[in-house]
């Protein structure tokens, strides 16, 4: 059901994409607009490992490091027949994890110190096999074509408001209906756009729960898990960024509350946590 949803939802910003060129205008301007924002995800797409394990100052983990997490992930590798991806450290005491690259053979999984000291081996074994599901799921290959969409529509969105601005409103006496209609339809494209993207990657972390929990043998290790990450979270800042707040297990933002919260990018703890453990019903 949630494949489905995420394909409906993909389906729908490609559709709110068409409509907003229109108010645009111009196959020219909206393939111009269109074709640029595919240039700037495709770098990122390519890019994106490399470019988040930076932001967040990871540093690569051998075996000699870790063992106990090396032989975790390996076990739940072949499991799920993928190919080992590398380890990260992130060295921040708020306890999270993440997984990124492009596709299952450039994969990598980030930890963070506060993660390694705040869990038991378990339930760090159902937090490596949500990540890992999200690998085997290929979700940030589809949270790169709804970035790459919303980001087209926002960007046409702009461009329409300026050409409103110095353009006088419509094109020409052949367009029809009102000009507060269109003005109220470029303002509130994005914001769709934005909320469709993050009901989008909702839907891909239940998938990566129940995979996570198939993975790591029990659902409980990994209910266990979130809700010590989703109080740790909230009480240990992170300072990390709303852009790539959707990567993580549990958002990094949690603890700052108000509007962060509303416009969250993860599903109701509640809700993870109720279905991992109706797995075991």
């Amino acid at each position: 059901m949630n494949t489905v949803k995420t394909t409906f939802l993909l389906t729908l910003l490609t559709v709110l994409f068409v409509f907003v060129g229109n108010a645009l205008g111009g196959e020219g301007g909206m393939m111009f607009a269109f074709l640029f924002a595919i240039a700037m995800n495709f770098g990122a797409y390519f890019f994106s490992d490399k470019i988040v394990l930076k932001m967040y100052k990871a540093q690569e983990l051998q075996r000699s490091d870790n063992p106990q997490l090396f032989s975790m992930m390996e076990e739940m590798t072949m499991k799920a027949n993928l190919p080992m991806p590398k380890l990260y450290l992130i060295p921040s005491e708020q306890p999270n994890a993440f997984a990124t690259g492009r596709d299952p053979q450039h994969s990598a999984v980030a930890v963070t110190e506060g993660i390694m000291k705040t869990l038991s081996k378990e339930e760090l074994k159902g937090v490596l096999g949500h990540e890992l599901a999200h690998i085997l799921h290929r979700d940030i290959l589809i949270g790169t074509i709804a970035a790459t969409v919303a980001g087209a529509i926002s960007m046409l969105a702009n461009m329409a408001q300026w050409a409103m601005i110095f353009g006088g409103g419509r094109r020409d006496d052949r367009e029809e209906g009102s000009p507060f209609g269109g003005i109220l339809m470029l303002i509130l494209a994005p914001i769709a756009a934005m909320l469709i993207q993050m009901a989008i990657s909702r839907s891909r972390e239940f998938l990566a729960d129940e995979g996570g929990a198939r993975l790591s043998g029990n659902p409980r290790f990994l209910s266990g898990a979130l809700r010590k990450l989703d109080t740790k979270s909230k009480m240990i800042p992170m300072d990390a960024t709303p852009a790539t707040a959707h990567m993580f297990i549990v958002s990094p933002l949690a603890g700052l509350g108000g509007i962060t919260n509303l416009f969250s990018t993860h599903p109701p703890m509640e809700e993870r946590v109720a279905r991992l453990e109706a797995m075991t019903v």
